[in-house]
């Protein structure tokens, strides 16, 4: 099993900064694809950045130049570090996993951290 720990949600005024930390451990073998997705209230789980095991990010538009996805892999940790932040990013953020476990890759998720930007 893996267990996923995510912190540094909060409120933050419109164009301040926030870092996302997500710590997985367990009975892990690798980890493959690393992810952060949000959910607003009222809406779908959307995607919001990747990273692969090689370091290719992917991200949102809407959060594209501004938020950066990063890893460690020697600490089984992904960064979501967010700048200008505005009210339209207010939601849930999850961090997900795609990791191998005795033979099997299987998706893992956080269990959210709340991310308030005030309009």
């Amino acid at each position: 099993q893996v267990q996923l720990v995510e912190s540094g949600g909060g409120l933050v005024q419109a164009g301040g900064s926030l870092r996302l930390s997500c710590a997985a451990s367990g009975s892990i073998f690798s980890i493959n694809a690393m992810a952060w997705y949000r959910q607003a209230p009222g809406n779908q789980r959307d995607v919001v950045a990747r990273i692969d095991s090689s370091g290719t990010t992917n991200y949102a538009d809407s959060v594209k130049g501004r938020f950066t996805i990063a890893r460690d892999n020697a600490k089984n940790t992904v960064y979501l570090q967010m700048n200008s932040l505005k009210s339209d990013d207010t939601a849930v953020y999850y961090c997900n996993v795609l990791a191998t476990v005795f033979g099997a890759t299987l998706r893992y998720w956080g269990q959210g951290t709340q991310v308030t930007v005030p309009s």
